[in-house]
């Protein structure tokens, strides 16, 4: 019998590259673990479902699901200690993960206040955005007790630079020295990636000291501030491809599904992003 792969002791495992940026692709398919060796960014709630996990070829990192959570729900459905069961299980039957999101609480306006986007319904958790930062920071905190060896890495939620830092120093005065973090993620960013707005967020963070990953960085925003963090995620290539017609030879109506389609479209976002920004955009397997 196999015996799982054990916890480890502390973080720097999971630190980022030094000196340059690692681009994770973000798919809703969790074989592609064993099809690829570039860095993948997967929900663990598709982890969760399935009843045969396949051991990773290369470096991935975990999501928690918050978007699709607060979306649907308004709130969290999994406790604390049911997501820590679920990274336990991941860990040992996939592999060990650069690290794991915790379960924080966006702070775009449709999350907050609810409505709709395209096909999606938000339903809004009706709270104050210092109140999802309040409960950010707890989160972290109660699964950091829980499981201080599961590679969980702080986030930051806000809408504005003024709130962002509001929302470090509150880690602060829990005692959570962020310069110390390998990672800390950037919340509610993926719609200002690209804009100054975003940039001025990023540009505040960086100075603090903090690593950076950049949830949601489409190639714009990594043109613009991509040479500013330590890692970014994106899973643009699903509705890239859904608007397109298939790949010449490939039998489905579109690509939304495809790794074909999605290791092209990874290759045309690192040839975008300025080379002197790149540095380890194409890290595969650097500690």
């Amino acid at each position: 019998m196999t015996q799982p792969t054990p916890l480890p002791r502390a973080l720097p495992a999971g630190a980022p590259a030094a000196g340059g940026m690692r681009f994770y692709l973000t798919t809703h398919k969790r074989h592609w673990v064993k099809l690829t060796d570039v860095p993948l960014f997967l929900k663990s709630e598709h982890f969760a479902a399935a009843a045969k996990l396949h051991p990773a070829r290369g470096r991935y990192a975990v999501d928690s699901g918050g978007f699709s959570e607060l979306q649907r729900h308004g709130r969290w459905t999994r406790s604390p200690r049911q997501y820590v069961e679920d990274l336990r299980r991941i860990w040992e039957h996939v592999g060990p993960y650069d690290w794991a999101a915790g379960q924080d609480w966006m702070c775009e306006d449709l999350i907050v206040h609810g409505g709709t986007a395209g096909p999606l319904t938000f339903v809004g958790t009706k709270l104050s955005v210092p109140e999802h930062q309040r409960r950010t920071v707890h989160n972290f905190l109660d699964l950091r007790s829980l499981a201080p060896a599961l590679r969980i890495i702080p986030t930051l939620q806000g809408r504005t630079v003024a709130e962002y830092h509001a929302c470090a120093d509150l880690y602060e005065s829990y005692g959570v020295d962020l310069r110390q973090e390998p990672t800390v993620g950037l919340g509610s960013v993926c719609r200002l990636q690209s804009t100054k707005q975003g940039a001025a967020i990023v540009t505040a963070m960086t100075a603090r000291g903090y690593r950076l990953h950049g949830f949601g960085f489409k190639i714009l925003g990594l043109e613009r501030v991509g040479h500013l963090l330590a890692s970014a995620d994106s899973a643009a290539w699903s509705y890239h491809a859904r608007k397109r017609p298939a790949l010449p030879g490939h039998p489905h109506k579109n690509c939304a599904n495809c790794i074909d389609y999605a290791l092209r479209w990874r290759t045309r976002v690192l040839a975008a992003v300025p080379i002197h920004r790149q540095t380890l955009l194409t890290d595969r397997s650097a500690a």
